[in-house]
């Protein structure tokens, strides 16, 4: 099942069953998107994403950061990463996404795909620390690549393009049911980055 469609119907849920996901499309402007994406690669404090995956140690070429209300500890991968102060920019956002969602959020993952042969792998983001069956908002500037769903019994696969300067939404219980990864594209050579807004209790 592909979403490729340009007539988004943004109160469609995109899952056929056992969860809920809504792509709200470009929220923000071409201007405005592109001086996020420069202020964002610049201003984060990226440091390349690391796994403990079957006891290896693995430091990936993609890099993240962490941001939060407060210094929250948050762990996946095995590996431990502790919230920093929000910044300006990523203040901004966030309410700019909780006024769109009517969610609220307290923290944010950014991932750093320098281009496209950086991806993520199948996952769920069902850890213990993240707010069971919470709404978690995906915004996306850079590069605009492919994102997958993946039914996690009947395999069913649901996929879409997300623009630079989209939200996604993720919620209910999709993280339960469903797997999702951002799949390796050998035509893109510019950067993405995505914020995830998340609540940790």
């Amino acid at each position: 099942m592909n979403l490729f469609d340009d007539n988004k119907d943004y109160s469609l849920n995109l899952l056929p069953k056992d969860g809920v996901v809504h792509y709200l499309g470009r929220l923000i402007s071409l201007q405005a998107a592109d001086a996020y994406h420069h202020q964002l690669l610049h201003q984060i404090e990226w440091k390349n994403d690391e796994a403990i995956i079957f006891g290896k140690h693995i430091i990936t070429k993609r890099k993240a950061a962490w941001y939060g209300d407060l210094a929250y500890e948050y762990k996946y991968s095995n590996i431990v990463k502790k919230a920093l102060p929000w910044t300006k920019e990523l203040l901004e956002l966030k309410k700019l996404v909780e006024k769109e969602t009517g969610e609220s959020f307290n923290s944010c993952l950014l991932n750093l795909y320098h281009d496209g042969t950086e991806g993520m792998a199948w996952h769920s983001d069902a850890e213990k620390d993240l707010k069971k069956n919470g709404a978690i908002a995906s915004l996306s500037f850079g590069a605009e690549r492919k994102f997958s769903f993946k039914h996690k019994l009947t395999k069913e696969l649901v996929s879409l393009v997300l623009e630079h300067g989209s939200l996604l939404v993720m919620k209910d219980t999709t993280q339960s049911h469903w797997l999702h990864r951002l799949p390796p594209s050998a035509k893109h050579n510019k950067s993405r980055i995505n914020l995830t807004f998340r609540t940790i209790v």
